[in-house]
């Protein structure tokens, strides 16, 4: 005598993943979650929210640098803060026009941006093997978590000594400073991440007949996606920290080099010349990544 069960909201959703023929009935969707058809933006009354419209993320967006920069403006010009604490906005962008004409901004942004895409690419591409062999693997989590958690918790300033002994001032000695600190990030979050993939449906994919990479690729890896982008853009903020780290001290060029040189001459226009180029550099970054996050959870997740 045979039975046949319906199968549960979570047996139903493993099926789905992996293209079973055995669902037979959907399991109906909560009426929170509930989505409009194709993925559109939430609507409220057949209208789109505010918060969900493109001209008003633009606008929101836009006001706080918009506010900071004229209370900067009110502040240098006003004589309420001495130029020769913060200069006005316009001595900055002449700062930055000089600079251009001598050939030197374009030189520096490029040098400290290639440093961290390399940097970045090597601490990502280890952070990200390591940690999934530490997040899928007993024995190697045991064997490897304790060191890497120790190693971690050395400040980014201490490693530059060493690593100018061994490498002097050339570039391994910067790009390995900046792939220690994307490293890390990366690692810490996709190994926790792996070790807290629901066991239900990595059992279930077994009962499937998925092992090995093919379990990763259809269980855990869509399970972990999310996780995996949010340390890729921890770690490419890390990138820029350290790269300032390593051209502050041994550099001859680059942004870093120009925050030092300039602090030296009392160029405080330059200083915060290559402040905001900085932070323009490591937003314009985090939105290419974001852009990537996008395609990875439809791809995967």
């Amino acid at each position: 005598m045979s039975y046949q069960t319906e199968p549960d909201a979570r047996t139903q959703v493993v099926a789905g993943v992996f293209g079973s023929s055995i669902v037979e009935h959907p399991a109906a969707p909560d009426a929170g979650s509930q989505r409009p058809p194709g993925g559109t933006a939430p609507r409220e009354n057949g209208r789109k929210r505010l918060t969900s419209r493109r001209w008003f993320v633009i606008v929101g967006g836009a006001l706080l640098p918009l506010l900071i920069l004229a209370v900067w403006q009110v502040a240098s010009t006003t004589g309420l803060v001495p130029i020769s604490q913060l200069p006005s906005p316009e001595m900055v962008w002449l700062a930055a026009v000089d600079l251009a004409q001598r050939g030197q901004l374009g030189l520096y942004v490029a040098i400290s941006t290639q440093r961290v895409l390399i940097g970045f690419a090597i601490g990502g591409a280890l952070g990200l093997l390591i940690g999934a062999v530490v997040g899928l693997s007993r024995l190697a989590d045991i064997l490897l978590a304790p060191t890497l958690g120790a190693i971690r918790a050395v400040p980014s300033l201490a490693w530059i000594p060493l690593l100018i002994l061994w490498f002097k001032i050339g570039e391994e000695s910067k790009i390995i400073l900046i792939s220690i600190g994307a490293f890390f990030p990366v690692y810490t979050i996709v190994a926790s991440s792996l070790r807290h993939v629901d066991r239900h449906l990595i059992e279930a994919g077994r009962a499937f007949g998925l092992s090995g990479v093919r379990l990763f690729t259809s269980v855990q890896l869509p399970a972990v996606v999310p996780s995996v982008i949010s340390g890729l853009r921890l770690a490419l903020a890390q990138s820029w920290l350290f790269l300032v780290a390593a051209e502050l001290i041994a550099s001859s060029m680059g942004l870093g080099f120009l925050l030092n040189d300039s602090g030296q001459n009392g160029r405080i226009d330059r200083i915060f010349l290559a402040i905001i180029l900085l932070a323009l550099l490591g937003k314009l970054t985090d939105a290419l990544v974001g852009l990537f996050e996008k395609w990875a959870v439809r791809k995967w997740a």
